[in-house]
C-alpha cells in the first residue's frame, strides 16, 4: 500500500491494485474516504468527519500534480 504522504493526521495513499481512473484514498482516527483527482471529487466517506473531508479535498488539490505523477511512477505509465 503505496504511502504518498501525511499531514494534519490524515495519511494519504492508494492501493498496490488500483484501477483508473485516478484516485487516492485517505484515512485518519475516525475513518476514511476516496477521492477523484482530477477533477478532485469524493467518491466514498466511511466515518470521517465534514471539517477533514474539507481538509483533505484542500490538501489533494494543493498536490494534485504530485499524486498524479506519483500514481503513473507506481503503476507504469509515464
Amino acid at each position: 500500500m503505496p504511502e504518498l504522504f501525511r499531514m494534519f493526521g490524515i495519511r494519504f495513499f492508494f492501493f498496490s491494485n488500483d484501477h483508473l481512473p485516478i484516485h487516492v484514498h485517505v484515512k485518519n482516527a475516525d475513518g476514511s474516504a476516496r477521492f477523484e483527482v482530477n477533477p478532485v471529487k469524493l467518491i466514498e466517506n466511511a466515518g470521517m468527519k465534514s471539517k477533514d473531508i474539507n481538509l483533505a479535498e484542500s490538501i489533494i488539490e494543493e498536490n494534485a500534480d504530485l499524486i498524479i505523477e506519483k500514481w503513473n511512477e507506481y503503476f507504469g505509465k509515464k
